[in-house]
């Protein structure tokens, strides 16, 4: 028996940043929202004096539950698909504020290229740069347009930093200052300064200073305590949904979030979508939430799967290259490494925060010529300082043997004496890369599980070849007295730990041949529904998302209000 609920204005599926935003926006403007979130409600409290390692960075405190619903992976068609059973590759988070509650807060804004990267390739270097089976797409829309939306998110977020030499055009300024300088960043700055290159202080969520924001939301400085990734902030230091743009959206007294509630179809009739249906987790009960527009603003799996099990969209055919449902998926190239060891040189590693380190962009997006290059692209040069915790780091030299008294004491010596510069590489479309629903595999309710094809591809490894190489040459300028570089990259392997930086699957573009969404994140096919976050990359960029899933949420609260004004599509 379904219970059928009253009519609401909007209804969003999930309670993450994006899901936050747009509600934070629409209810200043009078619209009633119900946000329908599969996990539990959280608040800053459940933080306080909770830095346990193995509690939440071992055993995923904060992450979905894969026993009860999880994805299964391929590297190509030929192959069987697997559930993955355990965290590797990537973590999915569940509960209210979503992967916005236990992220880093590593921020960034895409390049001018990132989003008309087709074009600009093609212009440069010609068609035949692009491989035959690549599918990488402009976004249909421009870095100028989306810019002023970037630097909303970034006034509300409070974002930490300084001018990027090599990025776009900034409207206004960081909203406060760049994070501190350790001195494991000052000897990169200095070194890559000599090298020629143009380093800055990364943008994070992290405060560099004690802030209220343009809602009136007031904020506190980071501690540097280094526990920001996979934890939630107990200072409200970082930047999450339930400490930004939730309390704005519950002081208008038009939201109202409901935990526990599983969102199993979205329901749709005569072209339009007219709700969703949900179960209620600790009672089981089934109920319609009736809606005049829908947000499915969940990640990227949930987005791409719950569209699929709805029937909405064409989905995507790797065969014939049609439908967009399932299209271009995308991961992150992180492979690219070097590891440096000082043996008079000491650093304080254990301290820090998620989105403090230092940057070159010398190599990222087309700031750097490719034309004898066997790979496109490129992406940022880092050398971040999270914080070291003592169960996941141990670093030591190669050659070191892997127990006894030797191991222990090269693990004592370089604790505080190594450290690591990493290639963040952007992930190209591919259209033999795909998502869709496994025939086998079935979540606690009996519905399908979302599919992952994917594999590395040869751009992806002369990129991480080419990474690995900068990497190197910086930690010897920086006067590592011995570096180990990692530059090989094998198959993908879901079951080890590389971000969690997925994206496509409902892709944005300016043709509905092509693309889900306009770049309104409204689907071309329903007017009515609209489909926020990191689903909406046509490829992904040489930077974490999050910055950008927070200007397209920006965007898409705009377009949801032309929408209720006006109706049908917006472009």
């Amino acid at each position: 028996m379904v219970t059928k609920l009253p009519k609401v204005d909007v209804v969003t599926i999930g309670v993450g940043w994006s899901a936050g935003i747009i509600a934070a926006e629409l209810t200043k403007e009078g619209k009633k929202v119900v946000g329908l979130e599969r996990g539990k409600e959280r608040k800053t409290e459940d933080y306080f004096m909770a830095h346990d390692e193995l509690r939440y960075a071992v055993r995923h405190e904060m992450m979905q539950d894969l026993s009860k619903e999880t994805i299964t992976f391929r590297n190509n068609d030929k192959m069987r698909s697997l559930p993955m059973r355990s965290y590797g590759s990537f973590l999915l988070g569940v509960g209210v504020g979503g992967s916005g509650a236990h992220w880093n807060g590593q921020n960034f804004r895409f390049l001018p290229y990132d989003f008309e990267m087709r074009t600009k390739t093609i212009e440069k270097y010609g068609v035949d740069k692009i491989p035959a089976d690549m599918t990488i797409q402009d976004w249909g829309i421009t870095y100028d347009e989306i810019e002023p939306y970037y630097d909303q998110y970034e006034k509300m977020a409070g974002i930490s930093g300084e001018d990027n030499p090599l990025g776009g055009k900034r409207s206004n300024p960081f909203p406060t200052p760049a994070m501190k300088k350790t001195e494991a960043m000052r000897l990169f700055d200095d070194a890559t300064k000599r090298m020629g290159y143009h380093p800055y202080v990364q943008p994070s969520a992290n405060l560099s200073e004690n802030y209220t924001n343009p809602d009136g939301i007031s904020r506190a400085a980071c501690q540097y305590c280094g526990f920001c990734e996979r934890f939630g902030c107990e200072y409200g230091a970082k930047a999450e949904p339930g400490v930004t743009v939730l309390p704005v959206a519950k002081a208008t007294g038009n939201f109202e979030i409901r935990p526990h509630s599983e969102v199993r179809r979205i329901l749709y009739s005569n072209g339009k979508a007219t709700g969703v249906l949900y179960t209620d987790l600790i009672t089981g009960e089934e109920f319609e939430q009736p809606a005049d527009v829908v947000v499915l603003s969940g990640y990227v799996f949930s987005n791409v799967r719950l569209l699929l099990l709805s029937g909405i969209g064409r989905p995507y055919d790797p065969t014939t290259g049609t439908g967009v449902i399932g299209k271009n998926y995308a991961y992150q190239i992180r492979k690219g490494r070097a590891t440096g060891f000082f043996d008079d040189h000491k650093f304080n590693n254990f301290a820090g925060a998620g989105g403090l380190g230092m940057i070159i962009d010398d190599f990222n997006g087309d700031n750097f010529d490719h034309t004898d290059l066997d790979f496109i692209h490129g992406g940022m040069i880092i050398l971040g300082q999270t914080g070291q915790r003592p169960i996941a780091n141990n670093q030591v030299p190669s050659g070191t043997k892997s127990w006894g008294k030797d191991f222990k004491n090269a693990s004592l010596k370089y604790t505080n004496a190594s450290l690591t510069v990493s290639g963040e590489g952007a992930s190209m479309a591919y259209k033999q890369h795909f998502l869709d629903l496994d025939p086998t595999y079935n979540d606690a309710f009996g519905d399908p599980l979302v599919r992952i094809t994917f594999d590395f591809e040869e751009q992806d490894r002369q990129l991480t070849k080419f990474m690995a190489t900068k990497c190197e040459a910086i930690l010897k300028e920086m006067g590592a007295d011995h570096v180990d570089v990692s530059g090989d990259l094998g198959p993908y392997n879901v079951a080890e730990y590389q971000s969690t930086h997925n994206t496509g699957g409902v892709i944005m573009g300016a043709d509905p041949e092509t693309s889900a969404v306009n770049n309104y994140s409204q689907m071309w096919d329903v007017e009515n529904l609209f489909v926020v976050g990191a689903s909406s990359f046509p490829q992904n960029a040489g930077y974490n998302p999050t910055g950008t899933v927070g200007a397209l949420s920006y965007r898409a609260a705009e377009g949801i209000l032309k929408y209720m004004e006006k109706g049908g599509s917006l472009i």
